[in-house]
């Protein structure tokens, strides 16, 4: 657990790398990022579980999609909303949605995170990148 993680000028989007919903936001982050700004790891993975003991979140919890920037942790609907702001074109306008109260953000994010194998499946093994989007991930 002492590897040092370097994504640079980067933002990580940590996801659960067996969930179908989670996987198809990264295919949906990765389409709409032109620029580049983020990279991505499962939760599962070794980095994904070495900045849970950083950031003193819980390891064995992946119902938060979880973003780090600029040394930042972002948790939930807060997490999405940060990763329209580097999306290219109108998705930005989403983070509009940020005046609406957190409390009833992560209330809806919730209902969604704790059903998501139930309406949208999952996989036995974690998501493998493709090679084109390879470099795009911080471990496998």
């Amino acid at each position: 657990m002492g590897t040092v993680i370097e994504i640079g000028d980067k933002s990580l989007l940590l996801f659960d790398g067996v969930c179908d919903l989670c996987n198809g936001a990264v295919n949906f982050v990765i389409e709409r990022d032109l620029n580049n700004h983020f990279v991505f790891a499962s939760l599962q993975s070794e980095v994904g579980q070495q900045i849970a003991h950083k950031y003193n979140l819980p390891k064995g919890d992946f119902n938060s999609m979880v973003l780090l920037k600029n040394g930042k942790i972002f948790l939930r609907s807060n997490a999405a909303l940060e990763v329209t702001k580097g999306l290219t074109g109108s998705w930005q306008l989403l983070y509009g949605f940020k005046i609406i109260p957190r409390f009833i953000r992560d209330w809806v994010y919730n209902i969604v995170s704790e059903n998501r194998y139930k309406w949208f499946g999952r996989q036995d093994q974690c998501r493998m990148p493709s090679v084109k989007n390879q470099s795009r991930f911080i471990s496998i």
